[in-house]
């Protein structure tokens, strides 16, 4: 490791840190109200990290073109929240998506849908942890996996304590000036190295290939593996906390569709980046000894970017992967707040109790999150982040659109038991695999049979509160 390198990791580091603290104490009283631009940054600071960067070079250098599902259908599903949900959200007067199911269906099944969706959540800050590792294994390859989660959780609590969501988003925009920089020099690069898009094509095509993987297709798993991964993508986007609050907190209803419209067209092209990588570090394996898949992006970095670039890079994955995750406990957080702790006890009505209770809770979660990932759950980056998806939207999905558009038409138990439904089929069918269809495709029609048949039954309200 040379000297620059630290540098420029260390500089990337405590400027973006700075800047969050800086930024959350410009918010002084009440919940900030942000443009478009910063919107956006909520959207995409959350969104684009681990899974998008460094688990899309690890799937690609398994799979190949498949592992864009990411980021393509994190841009369609930010397409969708932007030209669908948007103005609806905004015009419930909730604060969180779980409020509004709470309106229309009540208490209870706001609680569940609650529990529900915040355990859906918690995983996929796991694969963050997972993916700040790689970043660290490379810098400080002599240190443990629990120093490194430990050294992960530190900077996720920082970022998002001492930021707020004032700070997730303008260092959300900061982090994707910065990885668009990473991306294009690293997609560059290769190209340049391997001497153009035809010679990569044929690098890859000359790759060692027993198991015959199309590596230049969409759907290199299956339809149904890499469909299920758009579908959960999708669905996960939309009934994720934290995505929703970034629409809400817009100035205006052309502030919060505009921020999610921008990070829909901003999302994709992350991931050819990632994929270009992952393929030439396959294709060139063994000039990279001991390299683990999960490590092709930052391995990358080090052996090919001039040290003080390398620093800078590896600084800002490290952002990334730190920013989707604190981001991904503010949701948490927000959640158990607003839709749990305010419903069994009136202790927290003062908003500045409620905000501190706020902060112990993303200790908490984060620490409980760092602890899990020391253990023995692997290390498929992306396997985690679509779980976390899939069943974030088997629970929410549902009925969250028969609230927003079917509103007085359902009883509320319909609703509780469609939310405990979905994610058991999600998780049964995903790990039985009886039928040669992704589970979450199993337990969203479920959810959606569920709802039809007390839409059928004709209850006019149906809430007991």
């Amino acid at each position: 490791m040379n000297t620059l390198l630290y540098l420029g990791l260390g500089v990337t580091l405590v400027a973006i840190v700075g800047l969050s603290i800086w930024s959350g104490t410009q918010v002084k009283n009440g919940t900030p109200k942000n443009g478009l631009g910063v919107v956006a940054g909520v959207i995409m600071g959350t969104l684009i990290g681990g899974s998008s960067t460094i688990g899309t070079a690890q799937l690609a250098y398994t799979y190949g073109m498949s592992a864009w599902w990411f980021t393509l259908g994190a841009g369609i599903a930010c397409l969708i929240l932007a030209l669908v949900y948007a103005k609806p959200l905004r015009h419930s007067g909730a604060t969180t998506l779980v409020g509004i199911i709470r309106q229309e269906y009540g208490n209870t099944a706001g609680m569940t849908v609650s529990l529900l969706s915040a355990t859906g959540t918690f995983i996929n800050i796991i694969s963050q942890l997972i993916s700040a590792t790689a970043v660290i294994a490379v810098v400080f390859p002599s240190l443990g996996i629990r120093s490194a989660v430990a050294i992960a959780v530190v900077f996720m609590i920082l970022y998002v304590i001492f930021g707020g969501t004032k700070g997730t988003g303008m260092v959300g925009i900061v982090k994707m000036l910065l990885l668009y920089i990473t991306i294009i020099a690293c997609g560059g690069l290769v190209l340049h190295l391997v001497g153009g898009v035809s010679a990569f094509t044929e690098m890859v095509r000359a790759i060692d290939n027993p198991e015959g993987i199309r590596f230049f297709s969409l759907f290199a798993r299956g339809i149904s593996t890499d469909g299920g991964a758009c579908l959960s993508l999708i669905l996960g986007v939309l009934t994720t906390q934290t995505y929703a609050q970034g629409v809400l907190s817009g100035r205006t209803d052309h502030d919060g569709i505009g921020g999610a419209l921008l990070s829909a067209f901003l999302a994709p092209p992350i991931g050819i980046g990632g994929i270009l990588v992952g393929l030439y570090m396959r294709a060139n394996a063994e000039l990279y000894p001991g390299m683990v898949a999960k490590t092709a992006l930052t391995t990358f970095v080090t052996a090919h970017m001039p040290p003080l670039l390398a620093g800078v890079i590896l600084g800002a994955l490290f952002i990334a992967v730190v920013g989707t995750g604190a981001g991904l406990a503010l949701g948490i957080s927000t959640i158990l707040n607003n839709d749990i702790v305010k419903r069994v006890t009136h202790r927290f009505d003062d908003e500045k109790k409620l905000g501190h209770l706020g902060k112990v809770w993303i200790i908490a979660i984060l620490a409980a999150a760092g602890f899990l990932s020391c253990g023995a759950l692997g290390d498929v980056i992306l396997q985690f982040a679509f779980m976390s998806m899939g069943l974030r939207g088997a629970v929410v999905f549902t009925p969250l659109l028969c609230a927003l558009w079917l509103p007085g038409r359902i009883h509320h138990r319909y609703c509780i038991l469609s939310a405990i439904a979905g994610p058991m089929i999600v998780f049964l069918f995903g790990v039985w695999k009886v039928f040669p269809v992704d589970s979450l495709f199993i337990g969203i029609a479920t959810t959606m049979l569920i709802m039809a048949f007390g839409l059928w039954q004709g209850n006019k309200r149906g809430i007991k509160r």
